[in-house]
Formats: structure tokens, sequence, C-alpha cells
């Protein structure tokens, strides 16, 4: 028997104009941030019920997201990461979640399309 495979629900694309990085030039002028978030959670309750009680509001949880990503500035995507896996996990009813940080307008000295750092971060039992 394999795994169940987990329920998912996804935010891709969360955009917001902010001031991370190492330099101070990022610091002073600020870039371009997008998130993708796919939370692992059980939806069957909310379905069984057609409750959104029971399940993860997203609406809500992209406000959460925003926030964090306007908030105070950091210098490494992995730090960003790091903080908005754990607006997901505090949700009770958060299992897992995926996190990909992209920063399209990154200076690297050569052409690109995107940079982006993934965490994969589970609760903790």
């Amino acid at each position: 028997m394999g795994e169940h495979t987990p329920d998912r629900i996804a935010v891709r694309g969360l955009t917001a104009h902010a001031h991370h990085g190492v330099h101070a030039v990022e610091r002073e002028q600020g870039q371009t941030f997008r998130v993708d978030a796919v939370l692992e959670l059980d939806t069957a309750p909310a379905a069984a019920g057609d409750e959104l009680a029971r399940t993860v509001d997203y609406a809500e949880l992209a406000q959460r997201l925003h926030g964090v990503l306007t908030g105070d500035p950091v210098d490494l995507l992995e730090t960003l990461a790091q903080r908005l896996a754990d607006v997901c996990l505090a949700d009770p009813l958060v299992d897992a979640v995926d996190i990909t940080v992209h920063k399209p307008q990154a200076d690297l000295g050569v052409p690109f399309d995107d940079v982006t750092v993934s965490i994969r971060r589970e609760k903790r039992a």
C-alpha cells in the first residue's frame, strides 16, 4: 500500500516590492520579490462540512505572507523563506509547507530569468 498523498493548497506568485538583500543598494531601492507557498493538510473535514473554519483561509494566509515579505529586511533569501514557512506552520491545520522565494531582479552580472530559494518544512510532532 502506497502512502496517502497529502492534500495541498497553493498560493503562487504573491508579489511585493521589498528591501531584502546584502548590498546597500538593495536595501535602499528595493526590488520585486515573489513567493510560492504550497501547504500540506487534510482538507477532508472541510469538504465534508463545506466549512471554511476547517481548512486554511488562503486569503488570510496571503495577507500574512505579504506582511512578512514587506516586513523587516533580511540579508538572505534563506532567512526570508524560513520566516514565511514559520507563518504557514503556525496554522494548526498545516502539516508541512514548501516555500519558494523568487528574486527575479537580482544583479548577477549576467543575463538570467530568475533566482529562487526553495525550502520544505514539516511540523515537528
